[in-house]
């Protein structure tokens, strides 16, 4: 059964840098594009960025420019390198895996991404 793991989430004071990563387990990543998405409380779930599987990426408006996603296919991981986090940026951070659609295509609807991981807090706070 394909899971998707998270990591990398911590508590972190605003101006910090994160690195994220989505591990594969039972599922090869390069074959699909990978999302990531965030949910704050009480706020509805955030596409934040995707990567194609032809390393093409797209962001949502509130993290462009700070947040860049990229793949390693040899350790079957992608990774969200967040910069200059803000205290609106806490939230649990989920990878999903596109399977709906091409997988060279990147999607930042929550809808085409079928596998999703458990989650990683990362909480902005002074």
């Amino acid at each position: 059964q394909a899971q998707l793991v998270e990591s990398g989430g911590d508590s972190v004071q605003p101006g910090a840098s994160l690195r994220l990563s989505c591990y594969g387990v039972g599922t090869t990543l390069d074959y699909y594009a990978i999302g990531w998405f965030r949910q704050a409380p009480g706020k509805e779930r955030e596409a934040i960025a995707c990567i194609s599987s032809d390393h093409e990426g797209v962001y949502g408006d509130s993290v462009k420019g700070r947040f860049i996603v990229s793949r390693d296919n040899a350790k079957n991981m992608v990774h969200l390198q967040m910069n200059s986090l803000i205290p609106e940026d806490t939230a649990v951070y989920f990878c999903a895996r596109k399977e709906r659609g091409s997988s060279s295509v990147p999607s930042l609807r929550a809808a085409d991404f079928l596998t999703w991981g458990r989650g990683t807090q990362v909480t902005v706070s002074s």
